[in-house]
């Protein structure tokens, strides 16, 4: 589990996983915490016949954004959709079941089912990497992915081989994000 690490969409190539890999990658997801059984978040994979499409929401994002932008920035936007040979957009559903299970608790259930997944590629010797950005509020990827009201496009989930990493990062301490609540309430103790 430590050894995960963010590998860019850039620095992944094919082979991606198979198909029995990525039936392992979607179970490992399912074995999220999800309060009430709502399932409140899905995954749709961008298959390389699909990636044109998703190029063109991202070069007509970055020109809704800024008018500005250049030839060349509009390009590198249409690129970052043919990265790693596994690209999936994780969505959450904010109103699907118990309207009582709020939205923040249905985005943490979708990053465990995230986090699980990126965990068993790993286990599987592949690399993987989380990527946003303001392209996921457009109204073009919504309308590509079809997102119903109340969906929430999340990230992006992209998977491959790993063909250059960079040296791992410091990793902070638990000492520097854990720490233990006073018996009398009212404050933490820097402990753990």
């Amino acid at each position: 589990m430590q050894s995960r690490q963010t590998i860019l969409p850039r620095r992944l190539d094919a082979p991606g996983p198979d198909r029995g890999q990525l039936f392992m990658i979607l179970e490992a997801a399912a074995a999220a915490p999800d309060h009430g059984q709502l399932l409140p978040w899905r995954f749709v994979r961008v298959p390389q016949a699909a990636r044109p499409q998703l190029a063109e929401v991202f070069g007509a994002a970055l020109v809704e954004r800024d008018a500005a932008a250049t030839p060349l920035q509009v390009a590198q936007a249409r690129e970052k959709a043919h990265r790693s040979p596994l690209l999936m957009l994780v969505i959450v559903d904010g109103l699907r079941g118990d309207p009582g299970i709020d939205l923040f608790e249905r985005i943490v259930s979708a990053g465990c089912a995230v986090q699980n997944m990126l965990l068993m590629a790993t286990a599987l010797g592949y690399g993987s990497a989380l990527t946003s950005g303001k392209a996921l509020k457009s109204a073009g990827l919504r309308s590509l992915f079809g997102l119903a009201p109340g969906e929430h496009a999340l990230c992006f989930v992209s998977i491959g081989t790993v063909q250059s990493r960079k040296p791992a990062r410091l990793r902070p301490a638990p000492a520097d994000f854990a720490s233990t609540l006073s018996p009398g309430g009212g404050g933490v103790a820097a402990d753990i």
